[in-house]
């Protein structure tokens, strides 16, 4: 085996890479990881060789996302709002549709006269909403849950690495372990793709941990839940905010109506979809 150049690395990457629709992205990200260089290097030196040692671990991380692994998995990384996490098979890896989850929740900080606002992430996962929410807002008090202890062992590792202490992180099935008896905001990323959806066996959601993914038969059923149980912390002035699946919207609003929420607003991402629901508490 001898020594190859980053630009015959990446060649040869790309050509393998059949089954991405961003293979050159992919091999940038995979050969920095193991060059353990910015992207940045790769194109100011296109000419440098890697030794044999890195080869071998490019080639082993090659053929696992040729076999269909996420690069956030073989990487053990994903950004998320500008922050750098720490991802693992037991969390589901961050997505840029995600960020406006918390744009809304930042935007509705005008509702609330009280201070400090009280927060709380249902489902929390890697950590990346309660985060960015903490990295934004470092004075609100927000509390983190997730029914996976080795997902909150990585959301616990990311505060660290971030050095955010402000949040309580907290091993609970939704509120069933929290003692707070009400929020301003309660925000989830919730399981919601149902149980018999095709895109459970595409991409990268094959490798995702099923429990944060999978919704019940119809999709609902998690958010359904959350929702119950969230009548019993909300205030007046209280918000749900939820992420949602692409085709839920109406389903969604009948649910939560029938459930005594009102005005029901959504958000719609860059393709126009809507991705996340606002709902309050109707006044009784």
């Amino acid at each position: 085996m001898v020594n190859h150049s980053i630009k015959l690395l990446l060649d040869s990457a790309i050509q393998q890479l059949t089954i991405s629709d961003s293979a050159r992205l992919d091999a940038e990200i995979l050969l920095s990881h193991v060059l353990n260089k910015p992207r940045s290097f790769l194109y100011a030196c296109p000419e440098y060789e890697a030794s044999i040692p890195q080869q071998r671990e490019f080639s082993g991380l090659l053929q696992r996302r040729v076999n269909g692994e996420p690069v956030a998995y073989l990487t053990g990384k994903r950004e998320f709002w500008s922050l750098p996490l720490s991802v693992s098979p037991d969390t589901l890896i961050p997505r840029p549709e995600t960020e406006l989850l918390v744009s809304a929740a930042l935007e509705l900080e005008p509702l609330f006269a009280a201070k400090p606002l009280r927060a709380i992430d249902l489902g929390t996962g890697s950590g990346c909403i309660a985060l960015a929410l903490a990295h934004e807002r470092p004075g609100w008090e927000i509390t983190a849950v997730d029914s996976s202890p080795a997902a909150l062992k990585v959301a616990r590792s990311n505060a660290e690495a971030l050095r955010i202490r402000s949040i309580h992180w907290l091993h609970s099935d939704w509120f069933s372990t929290v003692d707070t008896d009400s929020f301003d905001l309660i925000v989830s990323n919730p399981p919601y793709i149902a149980a018999t959806d095709p895109h459970l066996q595409q991409g990268d959601v094959r490798f995702e941990p099923r429990n944060a993914l999978i919704g019940g038969d119809g999709g609902l059923e998690a958010i359904a839940e959350i929702a119950g149980q969230c009548r019993a912390r909300m205030r007046m002035h209280s918000r749900l905010l939820l992420e949602i699946g692409h085709d839920q919207a109406e389903s969604l609003r009948k649910l939560l109506t029938g459930l005594g929420y009102a005005d029901i607003e959504f958000r719609r991402d860059l393709n126009g979809i809507a991705r996340v629901c606002i709902a309050r508490l109707s006044e009784q």
